[in-house]
């Protein structure tokens, strides 16, 4: 394979991407900082075809990345492959507002070949390959210049072992007939409404208990804030407040900029200052949570149960073990405890352990083992599953 030295020049860039534009596939991993910022800063990005691999700096002066990025959300005929490309897909939609399409996840297809349910690159590379990676340049600060050999080096290492792994394990998805199975998963990770940070959707993920709407409102209205004010600052939110704060003003609420002094969290100068003042801004136009807002009642907890449903559900998570193992597959593709939950509670609608080839493979049993059509027994020191004639 050849390997190109760091590229910063556009033509450079322009040309590898012309190249990259006809292969069938390209893996692709990024470099980044985040730490102290709200927005990540790209340091940069690999990428190969199997036949040759580079590393772009997008930190360049004057540096062109829209070939590389037309090639990423633009171009339907190359196939994109990531390894838990969750973050790297996050970035590129932050910058085109698009995400990769089509895409493949090495992560998500390990776990339909064998039983790990986040496989770490370094065991993947290890476990497929027989390579150990080198981890010394692991803690490399991205975005320092100018980046040494060992660095660059390391970084296009990620891509040229992941080009060899893939046709490998499509090869293996296609003959065990598991490549259907992670399609949807692919689709999710591609799907742009995943990485659009709303700052009024951001209430969603801050802990608070009870469902009082005004006090719901006051969450949703200083989330908001907080949001905007981090991502105006590129600031991380938790910098800003972090969320048992949040969560405690929502629920009491002062009843002046004075009083901020007094809340656990926040430094005596809130009480006087401009961020203090926006703040009071903000709970002073929140408004009660819409009744169609209100989260369900018990959303986030765990379902209560009888202690028969427990074991209910204690069987089916053997059931999925034993299926699972039989398999070869990680059981959280099967099925999520969650929903394990939900079937013994008496859920049929909205579950996708009951539709689709997790149905046939799992789901069908789940329901018999449910509704007395199916029984563990022990045969000859072995756990065995039976069914009963009239299922």
């Amino acid at each position: 394979m050849k390997i190109h030295p760091l590229l910063t020049d556009n033509q450079d860039i322009a040309d590898i991407c012309e190249r990259f534009s006809t292969a069938d596939f390209v893996a692709v991993d990024t470099e980044f900082m985040r730490e102290n910022t709200y927005w990540p800063i790209l340091c940069l990005i690999q990428i190969s075809d199997g036949k040759e691999a580079a590393a772009i700096d997008p930190l360049a002066p004057d540096v062109n990345l829209q070939p590389l990025l037309d090639l990423f959300v633009e171009n339907e005929n190359v196939l994109k492959v990531f390894h838990a490309g969750g973050q790297d897909v996050e970035i590129i939609h932050n910058m085109t507002g698009k995400t990769p399409h089509p895409i493949f996840d090495t992560q998500i297809a390990a776990m339909a070949l064998g039983p790990s349910e986040q496989i770490g690159y370094a065991n993947l590379v290890d476990s497929w390959l027989g390579v150990t990676l080198d981890k010394g340049a692991r803690f490399t600060d991205w975005a320092r210049r100018p980046l040494n050999d060992r660095q660059i080096e390391y970084a296009i290492g990620d891509v040229t072992h992941l080009s060899a792994i893939f046709p490998t394990m499509l090869e293996k998805l296609i003959e065990t007939g598991r490549g259907m199975w992670i399609n949807a998963e692919m689709e999710k990770l591609a799907d742009p409404d995943n990485y659009v940070n709303e700052p009024e959707d951001a209430w969603h993920r801050v802990k608070f208990q009870g469902r009082n709407p005004e006090a719901l409102g006051r969450l949703k209205a200083l989330a908001a804030w907080r949001e905007k004010e981090a991502q105006s600052k590129d600031m991380p939110r938790g910098r800003i407040m972090r969320d048992e704060t949040l969560a405690d003003i929502a629920a009491h609420p002062p009843k002046d900029q004075f009083k901020l002094a007094q809340v656990r969290g926040l430094s005596p100068g809130w009480k006087n200052n401009d961020i203090g003042e926006r703040l009071m801004n903000a709970l002073a136009k929140a408004r009660p949570l819409a009744k169609s807002e209100l989260p369900e009642r018990n959303s986030g907890r765990r379902t209560k149960f009888s202690k028969d449903n427990a074991l209910v559900v204690d069987l089916l998570k053997l059931l999925l073990k034993i299926r699972s193992t039989e398999m070869n597959v990680a059981a959280k593709l099967l099925a999520r405890s969650g929903e394990l939950e939900q079937i013994v509670a008496g859920v049929r609608e909205g579950l996708e352990l009951l539709e689709g080839w997790r149905y046939e493979e799992f789901g069908r049993d789940a329901l018999d083992l449910i509704e007395g059509r199916m029984s563990f027994t022990v045969k000859d020191g072995k756990l065995q599953m039976t069914h009963s004639p009239e299922s």
